[in-house]
């Protein structure tokens, strides 16, 4: 009976690393990144837009699903900090 349920709605399991933290959400192949973005960085402590999300060296989209980039059950993503403004500036 189980088997049924998981061709219903079958799921995923995705690691997201965050400097050496791993954490494994539980998605639906065709859920938007959005939401695991979201989830990621409520159990990660971090406001939302903390994070870029790679994955291969490739930035995922917040509008993208893991279907539609190829993952697979147990795949990696990577999380590391937006890095927002560039350099400094100074006047004399």
């Amino acid at each position: 009976m189980s088997e049924e349920n998981e061709d219903v709605k079958p799921k995923m399991n995705l690691v997201i690393n965050f400097e050496g933290n791993q954490i494994t959400v539980k998605v639906k192949p065709n859920m938007p990144f959005k939401k695991i973005f979201e989830a990621a960085e409520k159990r990660f402590g971090k406001d939302p837009g903390t994070f870029k999300f790679v994955f291969e060296g490739q930035r995922l989209n917040a509008a993208d699903t893991p279907a539609g980039s190829d993952l697979e059950d147990g795949d990696m993503i990577d999380a590391v900090l937006e890095q927002l403004g560039g350099g400094f500036y100074l006047t004399h």
